[in-house]
């Protein structure tokens, strides 16, 4: 009989360029998994919660935020790509494609696109992957690329360093089209009357009301999505070296203050919008841990039309979250995530006006 100490995830030294990871598992979302997410982020948006709502305007059901989408295919790269991370530094182009309701799975790949060591830190180096989710009829639903900060195993491994140019991947929302015959004023009462394409004015900036303070959830809500970081759930690791790991002590998931922002924004951004279309970068500024609760503003940055589509228009938003911290009995104010965003919004001419 032998005692086998198994190494799980990838060091640094494990990435090579070009390499395409299929990652295990796969996640069907279910009824309990979206109203999970959905509620906890305060997700106002009724076609993530009313299923007559959504088939009004033309889906075959309840969809998925796309917080939750993201946080789904994220977690499934987790064990190949950041299990053994520091710190995820960077979101880069995500787009959303066909949309998720409750009964699809989700499946992710991700191509290995750079490899270096860090120049302070010789335990460290960063990776920078692509991702592909698709559901179960092979259309693609979300394709992003990511940096994350990787711990090295041996240091002096040799690293496949370098950087390749990622796949050209096409990608774009569905929206239903516009049919006036489905008579979408009459259900123009279950959002808010101010969120319309027409309310909004670039150069606003939009402080969000309602806040959420993390509690130690955090580790069952990164347990439902798969996610296996140890960073995340696993105590006893940090305690025996608290310097190797942020703040020494567990950290919260991204995937779950990404979401949340998303939700402290929807009633004010987000009500009256079929979709999100892209992400171009998103960071977090500093860590989240139990006990701190979570802020978010929108600043208004332009306005456009969505091309063939005189019933929408597109805002290009900068979502920012922050918290609050005491130091010496004052309260300084943190910044922890940053995501420059653009979201599909209904008009209100075609929307909530009879006739």
């Amino acid at each position: 009989m032998a005692l086998i100490q198994k190494k799980t995830g990838n060091f640094l030294e494990d990435f090579v360029l070009g390499k395409l990871m299929r990652h295990k598992g796969g996640r069907t979302v279910t009824d309990g998994l979206l109203a999970r997410f959905t509620d906890f982020s305060y997700t106002s948006n009724p076609l993530h919660k009313n299923l007559h709502y959504a088939r009004h305007f033309g889906y075959a059901g309840m969809l998925a935020p796309p917080g939750l989408i993201m946080a789904i295919a994220f977690s499934q790269t987790v064990e190949d790509v950041s299990e053994n991370a520091r710190a995820n530094l960077e979101y880069i182009d995500m787009r959303f494609g066909a949309a998720v309701y409750v009964g699809d799975t989700i499946e992710t790949e991700t191509t290995v696109l750079g490899v270096r060591p860090s120049s302070s830190r010789p335990e460290l180096g960063v990776a920078h992957v692509q991702s592909i989710a698709r559901n179960q009829h092979g259309e693609i639903v979300l394709a992003y690329e990511r940096k994350v900060q990787v711990f090295r195993h041996d240091p002096d491994a040799k690293l496949d360093e370098g950087q390749i140019q990622p796949e050209s991947i096409e990608v774009a929302p569905f929206i239903p089209p516009y049919d006036p015959s489905r008579d979408y004023p009459k259900l123009a009462h279950l959002t808010n009357d101010d969120t319309y394409f027409e309310d909004f004015n670039p150069g606003d900036t939009i402080e969000h009301s309602r806040a959420r303070t993390m509690t130690d959830e955090h580790i069952a809500l990164t347990g439902m999505l798969d996610n296996t970081s140890q960073v995340h759930c696993n105590q006893t690791m940090i305690d025996r070296d608290p310097a190797r790991y942020l703040g020494g002590r567990l950290v919260v998931f991204g995937g779950i203050p990404f979401q949340l922002c998303l939700g402290l924004s929807c009633p004010d951004i987000a009500d009256n919008s079929p979709c999100d279309l892209v992400y171009k970068t998103g960071r977090h500024s500093a860590p989240i841990f139990a006990g701190d609760t979570v802020y978010a503003s929108s600043e208004i940055v332009a306005k456009r039309d969505l091309e063939g589509r005189d019933d929408l228009g597109v805002l290009s938003v900068i979502l920012r979250g922050h918290k609050f911290e005491l130091n010496e009995g004052e309260e300084k104010r943190v910044d922890i995530f940053y995501l420059e965003r653009e979201v599909a919004v209904r008009r209100r001419g075609h929307y909530a006006t009879a006739g």
